[in-house]
């Protein structure tokens, strides 16, 4: 018996880890899981909603680190997890994605010499000025099996120097989970429950501090979506962070409360991962900076703007519906009227992004741990 523990932190380590622990599961004679819950995300919609809707049982362990400075909050979480890493005297430690907790739980375990997986490993923006990029670099360089959902990560794993044994390409596990809920999303229709149609509406995330800290850039972006909800309506579930500064800086806008209006910016307070998924897959398009959400319509073959300058998942770009706009209102507004007047991408060939991502990471930890 081997026991492994899972670290979730934040909305898409959730997506991530929720099929690996129900293979696991599968194995009860071989592997003994432990979820740990950082608390990086508290708020229940942001956090315990999803272990509900995925059929995850609640964290074991529940860290609860909450919020603060990169510095403070990574420290906070390796003081944490560390005692509970000499409590429980893992086989193995699984992180996933790019956050704080993601490259702190990496350090304390490879301190403590205690084999480290990472999924979603290899992905780079090539951008330092983004805390999430110094979190993949660090994790990549501290793990012993890295766990890829395309090939460019293997690729650019070995231009790193990595050593090709780590790198195990599985595919996309958030893929996994879209799957596993897409017939209850379905179902549910819960994008008609709040007056929409399908296809004739504009979803927006954002929540990365370059795009919602600065006012100037801020100002600049939500303006250009603002002129966008003249012609279609827009929705935009917010994070609490971006909700205070749309709010600071003297947004216009309209908080959601029986249907959703035209010619402003409607907002919705955070989502559980079931409605988000049945927003998105029956949006017109997406807006975002998020990185989850390009991989999730690109699966789904919906148009994609991501406003950033770069990405660190390019096969959306190259084989998926995404289009990288940046900030400047300008290239979003173009791109969006492309998308409009039919120009949009249609998806190709997203190897491994079939729903199998978590049985070919569970079949590898077979033979790392058994053999």
């Amino acid at each position: 018996m081997k026991k492994i523990i899972l670290v979730a932190a934040a909305r898409p380590n959730f997506m991530k880890i929720g099929p690996v622990v129900r293979e696991l599961k599968r194995y009860p004679d071989l592997f003994e899981s432990i979820i740990v819950h950082t608390g990086q995300h508290y708020d229940k919609n942001m956090s315990h909603t999803f272990f509900e809707q995925l059929n995850i049982p609640l964290a074991d362990i529940n860290l609860g680190v909450g919020s603060g400075s990169h510095a403070w909050q990574t420290a906070e979480v390796m003081k944490r997890f560390e005692e509970v890493v000499l409590k429980e005297r893992p086989d193995l430690v699984v992180v996933a994605g790019d956050v704080n907790s993601t490259m702190g739980c990496s350090i304390v375990a490879a301190k403590l010499h205690v084999p480290v997986a990472h999924i979603e490993a290899g992905l780079r923006s090539f951008d330092r000025r983004m805390p999430e990029e110094i979190n993949r670099l660090v994790t990549d360089a501290v793990a012993d099996i890295l766990y890829t959902p395309s090939q460019d990560a293997d690729r650019q794993l070995l231009k790193e120097g990595a050593v090709k044994e780590k790198i195990v390409f599985v595919g996309n596990v958030m893929i996994d989970t879209l799957e596993n809920q897409l017939k209850e999303v379905k179902v549910a229709r819960f994008y008609k429950d709040i007056g929409l149609v399908k296809g004739n509406y504009v979803l927006l995330t954002l929540h990365r501090p370059s795009n919602v800290d600065i006012e100037k850039v801020f100002s600049g972006i939500w303006g250009v979506i603002d002129k966008i909800s003249q012609d279609t309506k827009v929705i935009f579930p917010i994070h609490p962070r971006t909700r205070k500064k749309v709010s600071e800086f003297g947004f216009r806008y309209k908080s959601f409360s029986n249907s959703i209006e035209e010619g402003v910016i409607n907002l919705l307070d955070p989502l559980g991962y079931n409605e988000m998924l049945s927003l998105t897959m029956n949006a017109g398009m997406v807006l975002t900076d998020s990185g989850g959400l390009q991989e999730e319509t690109s699966y789904l073959d919906v148009p994609c703007i991501t406003i950033r300058d770069n990405t660190e998942r390019p096969v959306t770009v190259t084989n998926g519906t995404n289009y990288l706009a940046g900030t400047d209102p300008e290239n979003i507004y173009r791109a969006y009227k492309n998308i409009i007047n039919g120009n949009n991408k249609r998806k190709q060939e997203l190897k491994y992004w079939d729903g199998k991502a978590a049985h070919r990471i569970v079949e590898h930890l077979k033979q790392f741990l058994f053999i």
